[in-house]
């Protein structure tokens, strides 16, 4: 079986009748993958084809906006397996030339209750 049977398969088990640029598909799956990270291609497809049919599948709507998430995706500022900067342990500054001898005085009378 080859890619043209499985969309042909796969289109009557979703009841549906679809023209589809696998090329220009695949192509915006590997940018979403490599530019972004690896599970951004399913979902970077699933979206597309849902703005497809949000925009009545239009073909020339379509390469449209596959050419948007292509262009996303390929100047995409981070890089791929880079960790997400709200991930990252921001480093503790080293503050030992500073005197912290009056902070416990400056605490204690705050209320703990509150």
């Amino acid at each position: 079986m080859n890619l043209h049977d499985w969309i042909d398969e796969l289109c009557d088990a979703l009841d549906i009748d679809v023209e589809i640029d696998e090329a220009l598909v695949l192509d915006v799956a590997r940018e979403a993958a490599h530019n972004v990270v690896r599970p951004a291609a399913p979902i970077t497809t699933f979206l597309l084809g849902y703005a497809a049919g949000v925009h009545g599948a239009d073909p020339e709507r379509t390469e449209a906006l596959a050419a948007a998430a292509l262009r996303l995706a390929e100047h995409w500022e981070q890089p791929a397996g880079a960790p997400d900067p709200d991930d990252i342990a921001d480093p503790i500054p080293d503050d030992a030339g500073v005197d912290h001898a009056g902070d416990l005085k400056d605490l204690e009378g705050l209320d703990h209750n509150s």
